[in-house]
């Protein structure tokens, strides 16, 4: 029936191009679809001749070619013989051709990117006042933290007028001080988000001084100023998200902190009631009363220690008395005479020690142990005499 049809061998097919893919063997192998519906599509290798461009993702093409049975799957499909981009992959092109100028001059580098603020108290929103995108950002922000004030420029964001509309709210709520910026809308075709593609808004985004997140369409689309922005989200819940930190994280920093702080008092508390007894103790020992105790005490220490070395000198002089005493009993005249020796001495008292020293005749005392005796001297005889004694 497909190879019967005379339509069916020579058609063309308008819509958006999806799940391209490029062989090893060189054919191509992709996916028309419209908001009706989808046909699956190749195009050989001998055919490529009818492609002037490289296919991608997103491009609206116009596909001439037949349709014919895959009879391995049981389906049918889209043999392309030729291709040409449709008005919106023109756009795809402008938006490419767009996207690699911008890039030349360095507006996607990283060193352009500003940090977005943890802890903000404005948020600046452009885009439309009625729609998913505000209510989704109003309602997650608020529920994160209900305490940022959220100021809302009510932009045109599809047609000819959005790419100004889009500009004046950056720059007025830029104007306004806000803390960080979200710029986006809901999901839509290429062109519907077209103005966000457009270069003044691009540059508009470049040149604020403000963090802007970009928040357009759903996860799979981007836009220029994605690569422009500070910061992209995937949809304008998520940069409601991005923008706008959950209060209860903040809270439980809070706790953790006081905790932290609370502990580390804690410690220098102890540390210093430690040193404020270290310094009462030496306060106590420094005190005049502390003073006269330790000088009473070392003054009864001295004491001691003088009647100690006192004690010890007496005994060491009684000894050496002792041993004098001992000395002199052993030269004392009267142990002489206690011994059976007698002490001689003339009428002048004087010792007579030698026969020399007395005359016959002469009185003479002898002193005995217990007494003395008067003698006259009868006679004197000389040791080496003849008659000597």
């Amino acid at each position: 029936m497909f190879t019967q049809d005379y339509l069916l061998q020579s058609l063309f097919v308008k819509g958006e191009v999806s799940n391209c893919k490029y062989h090893t063997s060189g054919h191509i192998y992709f996916t028309l679809k419209d908001p009706k519906g989808t046909i699956g599509c190749v195009m050989f290798v001998r055919d490529r001749s009818g492609l002037s461009f490289r296919l991608e993702q997103g491009q609206q093409v116009i596909v001439g070619g037949t349709v014919d049975v895959y009879e391995r799957d049981g389906k049918y499909q889209l043999y392309a013989k030729q291709i040409v981009l449709d008005g919106n992959g023109l756009l795809y092109e402008k938006f490419e051709r767009l996207k690699r100028e911008l890039e030349e001059t360095g507006m996607f580098a990283a060193e352009y990117k500003r940090p977005i603020p943890r802890f903000i108290r404005t948020l600046g929103v452009v885009t439309a006042s009625t729609g998913a995108a505000v209510r989704d950002i109003i309602q997650v922000a608020g529920r994160r933290n209900p305490y940022v004030q959220i100021i809302l420029y009510p932009a045109i964001v599809q047609g000819e007028a959005a790419a100004a509309s889009v500009v004046n709210g950056i720059h007025a709520l830029e104007q306004l001080g806000v803390d960080v910026m979200i710029v986006g809308r809901g999901g839509g075709s290429i062109e519907d988000l077209w103005a966000f593609n457009e270069r003044e808004v691009a540059e508009a985004v470049f040149n604020c001084s403000v963090p802007i997140i970009s928040a357009v369409g759903h996860e799979t689309d981007t836009t220029i100023i994605d690569f422009v922005s500070d910061l992209r989200a995937p949809t304008p819940s998520a940069a409601a998200e991005l923008a706008v930190t959950d209060i209860r994280e903040i809270l439980g920093g809070l706790s953790a902190y006081r905790e932290k702080l609370d502990r580390a008092m804690a410690g220098v508390l102890r540390e210093k009631r430690g040193r404020a007894e270290r310094l009462s103790l030496r306060l106590k020992a420094k005190s005049p009363a502390g003073q006269i105790r330790e000088k009473r005490m070392q003054a009864l220490a001295a004491e001691e220690r003088i009647q100690t070395r006192m004690r010890r000198l007496l005994e060491a002089r009684h000894h050496r008395l002792a041993l004098y005493v001992e000395r002199l009993k052993g030269l004392s005249p009267l142990g002489k005479l206690n011994s059976g020796y007698s002490y001689v001495c003339d009428g002048d008292g004087a010792n007579v020690r030698s026969v020399s020293q007395a005359q016959v005749g002469q009185l003479l005392t002898v002193q005995v142990s217990d007494g003395s005796l008067k003698a006259r001297v009868e006679e004197i005889c000389p040791e080496n005499s003849e008659d000597g004694i």
